[in-house]
């Protein structure tokens, strides 16, 4: 109960983070009703099913987004397509912000050869350019689940969340209450969850959003070249497929437009969650942002 009173109060005190939580709520219920949203779409049949209707249907009243190059309702695709993408957010997300939990915890409260190690480990990942690494990996990986893809994405986005948590940490253990609990015989694990684990879980929050919203961005750039997963459909497949079949002068604007719109939301909801929590838990910025 407490914790769920701190939460509201978190969001009450910043418009950017409601605002951002709400664009974020509203597709995740998309993602999470998709299946039903489907089927209602389809009315009986399958449209996403190749050949379920005819092919390049402009927008109108049975289809509201049109229909693609194999005959699929675009509306149908892009809710399947935005749960897809959703997942793999989530997925990488949760993956990296874990592992980065765990390096920052380690390397900034134990310190020492062991913080040389870890920080070093993680500044090389960081100035690596990713994205050739994992057009790479998508040129050989083939018929990847949708899991795999996840782990594959999130093996390049837990450093900037471990960079950030680390140096929290460093800052924290030296207050006074850990000092405290330390002369306590406090056990180290008991220190970090009881003690540094609450006062980080706002930056912890920042690094899962950062991570998912690479994760995704990460994926629709694959598919914008063509070396996506197969067998699911993303927000950047639908911008693959409508580029190089030319569905704009097709008049099927729908399959280029919408995917970006809720691309555009989603950024934007994701980086107003971040500026959200800095603005409550960084006095200063709080400051800034009130001028």
């Amino acid at each position: 109960m407490r914790l769920l009173t701190a939460v509201l109060r978190t969001i009450r005190n910043s418009r950017r983070l409601a605002s951002g939580l709400a664009i974020l709520a509203v597709m995740v219920l998309l993602a999470l009703f998709s299946p039903l949203i489907v089927k209602l779409i389809g009315g009986g049949k399958d449209p996403i099913e190749v050949a379920a209707y005819e092919k390049w249907l402009v927008p109108g009243p049975g289809h509201v987004l049109g229909t693609d190059q194999f005959g699929r309702d675009v509306l149908a695709m892009v809710v399947k397509a935005l749960s897809v993408s959703l997942q793999i957010g989530a997925i990488a997300g949760v993956i990296s912000t874990v592992v980065g939990v765990i390096v920052a915890f380690v390397a900034g409260y134990k310190g020492g050869w062991i913080d040389g190690i870890l920080s070093t480990f993680t500044g090389i990942l960081l100035v690596i350019p990713t994205f050739p690494l994992l057009i790479a990996l998508s040129a050989y990986a083939k018929n990847v689940s949708l899991f795999q893809v996840g782990v594959m994405i999130s093996i390049f986005s837990w450093p900037f969340a471990a960079k950030t948590i680390r140096s929290q940490v460093l800052s924290l253990r030296t207050r006074p209450y850990v000092d405290l609990a330390r002369v306590s015989k406090a056990r180290d694990l008991e220190i970090i969850v009881t003690e540094l684990l609450p006062n980080l879980l706002p930056f912890i929050g920042v690094g899962f959003a950062s991570s998912a919203l690479g994760a995704i961005f990460g994926l629709v750039g694959l598919e914008v070249i063509g070396l996506g997963p197969g067998g699911v459909i993303d927000l950047g497949q639908i911008i693959f497929n409508a580029i190089t079949t030319g569905a704009l002068t097709l008049g099927a604007w729908p399959m280029f437009v919408v995917p970006i719109v809720l691309l555009t939301l989603l950024f934007a909801a994701l980086n107003m969650v971040n500026i959200g929590l800095e603005e409550v838990y960084n006095p200063r910025l709080r400051g800034v942002a009130g001028e």
